[in-house]
């Protein structure tokens, strides 16, 4: 039965409808403002590199990927997490943990992931569905969602065939409702992504082969959590105050990512329009039966021709080598990423030329700790993030019998390299161990990452120990 739950994501075509088609065909209120949509969509095609002021003349830094990417880089690095308990289990978990900081760098930049997990055969999958196709329609007092709508499509033709998936949490138990629908004469080259189109006729789920196998109404009892994890990236909405969502970590950048990409198309045009070039008249070369100047052989960029008047004794070739002014272009640039790293959250030099940020050692500590702040905060959300999807995971896992118990353990061992010299820490760690502060076992389990039995073990016996030389009296 549970096995016809599975969702596979053949390809989303965007935000196809508005919020006020879902309440007619689900009847419920999708909790997301128009505000928020637009944000999002905005932050999606920032990611994408499509951003609405890229054109003919102004040209990409690629900004928001490369901050999304090093968010998640920070994020997850040397990340080790682990479910003891459950093999079975920590097997289908670790599928997920290979690929984290890919699933990472999409929340960063579109304030949120969702992990829905389902079966697979013998095997529980993890659909992976992004903010900008994600429906929230219901939050506890917490803040947390606990309902929410999904899409998925699929096109043959111009035939478009869309299903929502909806769950709620609900006394009587947990509710998954799937709808079908089928919409003629599509054409996706042709439409805005973002138009709020009809979902079409509504359609029996056997009707598109995929869905065949689906009911259309289920009921799982006894469970207390939604069977979905949302990865909220924790920082305030400033979009709409009163909507539990995350937002983008570079959602307070965008004016300034903007400016830092005219700033370097301008840079790229002052290159451009400082070329070299030699000014001459046509009588200074040999010229065709058209009358055409015949160029020198791989030298057409350098030469312009113009038809000189040289009455009065002017130059036929002439030099066109202005000064370029980069010095102050790339200054400007820099104090715009600065301002960018400031705005995200990051230390200064990781966007901005390091030769131009904090000199001191003071102040490049206080510059990581803005960083690890930012980090730290966004590691304790995804931890609870992967909690959330374990339960999931492990109610699916109950279902087909691969698993019986709710006794498990997680461990996560978090990279604090970020804002912690290690070999100022060790050093301490000895001159404690030294000093009888704290057990030498401490210290080996910190620098070589073992275990407290290892760390014994590792350790010499006092007969082991390297005894004083001891030298004879003459």
């Amino acid at each position: 039965m549970f096995s016809r739950l599975k969702h596979t994501v053949k390809g989303v075509l965007g935000r196809l409808f508005g919020t006020y088609t879902l309440k007619r065909e689900l009847n419920v209120d999708v909790s997301i403002s128009n505000e928020m949509r637009d944000a999002i969509d905005l932050w999606h095609y920032m990611y994408k590199d499509k951003s609405p002021w890229i054109d003919e003349t102004t040209q990409s830094m690629n900004l928001a990927s490369v901050i999304a990417g090093e968010f998640a880089r920070l994020v997850t690095l040397e990340l080790k997490t682990s479910i003891e308990g459950n093999d079975y289990l920590n097997e289908q978990y670790q599928k997920v943990i290979k690929k984290i900081r890919n699933y990472t760098e999409y929340a960063c930049a579109k304030g949120g992931l969702v992990f829905k997990p389902y079966i697979d055969g013998d095997n529980i999958a993890i659909d992976l569905t992004q903010a900008n196709n994600f429906y929230p329609t219901e939050f506890n007092s917490s803040g947390d969602v606990i309902g929410a709508i999904f899409t998925e499509f699929k096109q043959t033709g111009n035939m478009l065939y869309t299903r929502l998936e909806y769950h709620r949490l609900a006394k009587d138990g947990y509710h998954i409702s799937n709808l079908a629908f089928e919409k003629q004469n599509y054409n996706n080259s042709s439409m805005d992504l973002n138009s709020n189109i009809d979902l079409g006729n509504r359609i029996p789920l056997s009707q598109v082969e995929e869905w065949s196998s689906l009911e259309e109404e289920t009921c799982i009892k006894n469970i207390d959590k939604p069977l979905f994890s949302y990865f909220k990236i924790p920082i305030a909405n400033n979009i709409d105050s009163l909507s539990p969502l995350g937002v983008s970590v570079y959602s307070r950048a965008v004016e300034q990512i903007k400016e830092a990409d005219k700033q370097y198309s301008r840079i790229l045009w002052e290159y451009e329009g400082s070329e070299l070039a030699i000014n001459a008249g046509i009588e200074a070369f040999t010229t065709d039966k058209k009358g055409r100047p015949i160029l020198p052989t791989t030298k057409q960029r350098l030469y312009r021709t113009f038809e000189f008047d040289n009455s009065s004794g002017n130059k036929i070739l002439d030099t066109f080598s202005p000064a370029i002014r980069d010095e102050s272009l790339f200054n400007g640039l820099n104090e715009l990423l600065r301002k960018i790293e400031f705005n995200c959250g990051l230390a200064y030099g990781t966007l901005s030329n390091v030769q131009e940020t904090a000199k001191t050692a003071t102040e490049i500590i206080m510059s990581k700790q803005r960083s690890y702040a930012t980090v730290s905060d966004i590691q304790k959300s995804l931890e609870y993030a992967l909690k959330n999807l374990v339960y999931a995971m492990n109610v699916w896992a109950f279902l087909i019998g691969k698993s019986n118990s709710n006794e498990y353990e997680m461990t996560f061992n978090w990279d604090d390299s970020l804002i912690v010299d290690k070999k100022e820490e060790l050093a301490s760690m000895q001159q404690d161990v030294s000093s009888g502060l704290i057990r030498p076992e401490l210290y080996i389990m910190k620098k070589y990452g073992v275990d407290k039995k290892t760390a014994q073990e590792m350790m010499p016996q006092a007969e082991d120990t390297i005894k004083p030389l001891e030298y004879d009296e003459e």
